[in-house]
């Protein structure tokens, strides 16, 4: 027993030492050399080196060496990932240049298919005539200033037309293409009786003619027109009321009295129900001009309210409806304001054989045939386009057919229309700060120098009215500049010289294409239009095709190809003299403009966050095509990767739907039973906003936070939707 215990003990013993041993591995070898290295010291009589807080002496030289490199290897794949470079950069020049992260734009894209274009007849007008104005029976003070102030001397189409049944005292709708100088066929008319009454007109007569216009801009437009043609005849006085002016003012010009009152329907409600000197007993004439976009965006009460307080204090009176295109509202308009009507419609004899080119048909009621309803008149002079851009291409393509017409080319003056306000400040401010100025330049590269022909200006209907005007009158004196707009720009409007219209985001109808592209191509000038359109909305160009709308196809290639002229584009291996231009260069070139763009955009958290919320206005705006686009314009087609690529985002934001996700949430707990209702009137207060009188609290709220921030940091409010799921993958 006692030779057990003592052979259990030793075991014991051994366990317990083992335990000891293996407990602390690595603190029995560095105490044992730091023991060896101290007796050392002690023999030789030398001092010991001071102990250091990572003693990195205790490992090996060689395996620290190799950890080291690893160490500095997986660094340098993180900085100098191949994924995330240019393609074909040698490891020497990156080194040099530390690449930043930027996905390639050309990986992952849908394939471009093919355009198959149907062929259609296009209707078009004759613009001009051979007849002049002296030869209609006007008052000669009247017929000089047109020749003089105006510099015009034959008629258009449409002004041969127009004013002798116009003079005549009829009623009439009048149907022609945009920029064939409908203004000045009922201008002209309005002044010659006006100047003619027997009883000389006083100032403190009120208005005897009213013109209603959907827009602040088209109001000026409207009253300089009218303005120069008062010229001779100084007792007649015009007057101009819309929203951003200031009411006291407004008040007191009607108190003096205006003559002829030119007025968008949101003030001039506002007025009617506040201001109690303003009456319209002396009115002989009621004009609405561009009466179909007075319709689409709710106007109709106002409308209503306008017609019921005229016909309240005069019953007779000349009513005039004008607009490029022909829809049921303003048949249904012309049905309740137009007495026994004269329809005016200029069309060529390709469109109707019956009737010799050149000659209008004069009708007793409204066209409401469907040929008619679906099909513009389109002039002669303006060349259509299209071209199909991936998701991820959008912002490079539009920036490199920008600096193509305006920085290469002179005297180019062009619009680019975008679906929200947002997106008008979040490509103004990314173009101004990156296109012109040295802001935001990556280390591979440098900017464009700032050229005197790139100039950029920016106009939507939440700017504050003496900006709206400035940039109006800027813009229209100017020979060379892009503006960046929305459709607050898209009627009526005469902006001189305008050779490029540019639709970066597509139209929500036919009619809005044509007046969009109408800014251009003006009374007989040349121009031409560019529609961007995204692979899985190719179709679009059948829709186009069905109203007889033809369009030609660029390729993007051919767009991109313009970075080739700018050595600022340089990629990696630009410095090779011998190497040729081909579509891998293109590619490079591409991706270091790209990189400018995303380097801007993440410099920041408040430039990141901008442009998420301008990435969601776009995203809430794809969402708003009427029914029968949406095979085309669906929102579940979207790439939500793909598409913040063109905000300069690197990656699809995770956090975009969280509003909309509390919001649905709130509705189940909470159900609304008149969620629909105000879905629709909130979608009808956002649209308004660009063509409202401006004194609405919900505008004016907005416009109080947006002029006391900083530009692009608060953008316009959008139009609100549900958002559905969305595709997120690579990108």
């Amino acid at each position: 027993m006692a030779a057990a215990d003592e052979a259990l003990l030793h075991v014991s013993e051994l366990r317990a030492a083992a335990s000891r041993t293996f407990a602390r591995p690595r603190l029995a070898r560095p105490r044992r050399q730091a023991e060896a290295t101290k007796r050392k010291y002690q023999a030789s009589g030398e001092a010991p080196p001071a102990k250091r807080r990572n003693e990195t002496s205790f490992l090996p030289a060689k395996k620290t060496a190799q950890e080291t490199q690893r160490t500095f290897k997986r660094k340098a794949q993180k900085t100098f990932s191949p994924k995330k470079s240019l393609a074909g950069a040698s490891d020497r020049n990156q080194e040099q240049k530390p690449c930043v992260k930027t996905s390639s734009l050309f990986k992952n894209n849908p394939e471009i298919p093919e355009l198959h274009r149907p062929v259609v007849k296009q209707v078009q007008e004759k613009v001009f005539t051979s007849d002049a104005f002296h030869e209609l029976d006007l008052h000669p003070h009247l017929i000089s200033t047109i020749n003089t102030v105006l510099k015009m001397s034959s008629m258009t189409s449409v002004q041969k037309q127009s004013i002798p049944v116009l003079l005549e005292g009829r009623d009439a709708l009048v149907r022609s293409q945009t920029g064939s100088g409908k203004t000045l066929a009922y201008c002209i008319p309005v002044v010659q009786s006006l100047q003619a009454m027997k009883s000389k007109i006083q100032r403190s007569d009120g208005p005897y003619a009213l013109v209603l216009v959907p827009t602040r801009e088209l109001a000026l437009q409207s009253f300089d027109t009218v303005q120069k043609l008062l010229k001779p005849f100084t007792w007649i006085v015009p007057g101009v009321l819309m929203g951003g002016e200031k009411r006291k003012s407004e008040k007191a010009r009607l108190r003096k009295g205006i003559n002829i009152l030119i007025s968008t329907p949101g003030r001039l409600v506002d007025h009617i129900k506040s201001t109690k000197n303003i009456h319209f007993s002396r009115i002989r004439w009621l004009i609405l001009d561009e009466a179909d976009r007075i319709l689409d965006l709710g106007f109709e009460k106002d409308i209503t309210v306008i017609l019921n307080a005229v016909n309240a204090e005069c019953q007779k009176r000349q009513n005039v409806l004008l607009s490029a295109t022909l829809t049921e509202g303003v048949t249904r308009l012309a049905d309740i304001s137009l007495h026994d009507p004269v329809s005016i419609s200029v069309l060529d004899e390709c469109q109707n054989q019956s009737h010799p080119k050149g000659k209008a048909i004069l009708e007793v009621s409204p066209p409401q045939t469907s040929d008619e309803l679906d099909s513009f008149a389109i002039p002669d002079s303006l060349d259509q386009h299209v071209t199909l851009v991936p998701s991820k291409l959008r912002l490079v393509s539009l920036a490199a057919f920008i600096l193509q017409k305006c920085k290469f080319e002179k005297d180019q003056k062009m619009i680019v229309f975008f679906s929200s306000c947002e997106l008008v400040e979040f490509h103004y401010n990314l173009f101004l700060q990156t296109l012109l100025t040295s802001t935001g330049a990556p280390a591979s590269g440098q900017l464009p120098s700032a050229s005197m022909r790139l100039k950029f200006l920016r106009l939507h209907g939440n700017m504050e009215q003496e900006e709206r005007t400035a940039v109006f009158q800027e813009f229209s004196h100017s020979k060379t500049g892009v503006l960046l707009c929305t459709d607050v720009a898209a009627r009526g409007l005469d902006l001189p010289q305008v050779k490029w219209i540019v639709q970066y985001n597509a139209p929500s109808s036919p009619a809005e294409y044509i007046h969009r592209i109408g800014r251009t191509a003006r009374i007989g000038c040349h121009g031409s239009s560019l529609l961007i359109l995204a692979p899985s909305e190719a179709e679009y160009v059948n829709s186009l095709a069905s109203h007889k709308i033809n369009v030609s196809e660029i390729k993007m290639e051919d767009i991109l190809s313009v970075l080739t002229r700018d050595d600022c584009f340089k990629g990696r291996r630009g410095n090779q003299k011998s190497r040729a231009i081909g579509p891998q260069e293109i590619r490079e070139r591409a991706t270091v403009l790209q990189t400018v763009f995303e380097d801007y955009v993440h410099s920041s958290e408040r430039r990141v966050s901008w442009a998420k919320k301008a990435l969601q206005s776009f995203i809430r705006a794809y969402a708003t095509y009427p029914r029968e686009l949406k095979h085309i314009f669906h929102v579940r087609s979207l790439h939500l990767g793909h598409v913040a690529k063109s905000f300069g985002l690197r990656d699809a934001p995770k956090n975009l739907s969280v509003s909309a996700i509390k919001k649905r949430k709130a509705n189940l707990k909470r159900p609304d039973l008149h969620k629909k209702t105000h879905s629709k009137h909130r979608l009808a207060e956002i649209l308004r906003s660009e063509y409202s009188s401006g004194m609405e609290a919900g505008t004016a709220k907005v416009k109080k936070q947006n002029k006391h921030a900083e530009p692009g940091s608060q953008p316009c409010s959008a139009v609100s939707y549900r958002r559905p799921a969305l595709a997120v993958g690579k990108n």
